[in-house]
């Protein structure tokens, strides 16, 4: 599927998962959207064979907006794509943060901030040592750059020279109730991973050109791509709105929202 496409599917379901469940997060969900569009149309993924030992690993550290990898998942092949109604209601195997248990395609359980990309880069130094070819990636937020694990990780990846390994940060900039830079400045961020040995791309992270060409890009250290997104990415009426972070969205602005996308696709 070309990953625009997917990208907007992912958007829809979204919209109509949190909706019904009466969840949240939405926010998160949409600005990695197209993020994970081009990863899934990019990594070797096997959805008839989950673990198929060749296969790339993904671990979406900001767990929180677990809705999103849902949906890639199922348009992916992994499982049907029925099962994103059962979304955050008793019974379903799909919770709000994501979790490994009983869905194909998810490598890790995630929610508590500050693990993933530990664990991503223990997972790429074990195939270093068993000599395997899969890449693994990472998927955090900029705020979860706020947890020390994350600079142990940051630090222990270029020094086991992990040119297996890709993290990315949906840098939206918005993190629970205000903006990261008034949160935890985080700047000159740029600085800060090139002089912790990562080889850093800067890119637009609602732009699938781009985003495609980072993450093929070949680096002989551990890749950083600081993708620049929009929270809420698709829909006006969400972008940049700190209470799309909590909140779903009515019968009313569920129908306004799929609009715009479709309008937009």
């Amino acid at each position: 599927m070309e990953s625009k496409n997917l990208a907007s599917k992912v958007r829809k379901h979204v919209l109509r998962m949190t909706s019904t469940g009466k969840s949240s997060h939405i926010g998160s969900a949409l600005s990695i959207a197209d993020i994970l569009a081009v990863l899934y149309s990019t990594m070797s993924i096997f959805p008839n064979d989950p673990k198929n030992l060749k296969r790339d690993r993904f671990i979406l550290s900001k767990g929180h907006a677990g809705a999103a990898v849902y949906a890639v998942l199922a348009e992916s092949g992994f499982f049907d794509v029925d099962v994103l109604k059962t979304h955050y209601q008793d019974g379903s195997i799909l919770s709000g943060h994501v979790s490994h248990k009983g869905v194909p395609g998810v490598e890790f359980s995630t929610g508590s901030l500050g693990h993933g990309l530990s664990v991503a880069a223990g997972m790429a130094l074990a195939a270093k040592r068993r000599d395997h070819d899969f890449q693994t990636y990472a998927l955090l937020s900029d705020g979860e750059l706020d947890e020390g694990s994350n600079w142990e990780a940051l630090l222990f990846a270029p020094h086991h020279k992990l040119n297996n390994l890709t993290c990315i940060v949906d840098y939206n900039k918005l993190q629970s109730l205000t903006s990261t830079h008034e949160t935890l400045n985080l700047e000159p961020l740029v600085d800060k991973l090139i002089a912790f040995g990562w080889d850093v791309i800067e890119t637009d992270g609602h732009d699938h050109i781009e985003l495609k060409n980072a993450l093929e890009t070949i680096s002989t250290k551990p890749k950083f791509v600081l993708a620049h997104t929009t929270k809420g990415k698709g829909v006006s009426f969400m972008e940049n709105k700190v209470v799309w972070h909590y909140r779903s969205a009515s019968e009313d602005e569920l129908a306004a929202a799929i609009k715009e996308i479709e309008d937009n696709s």
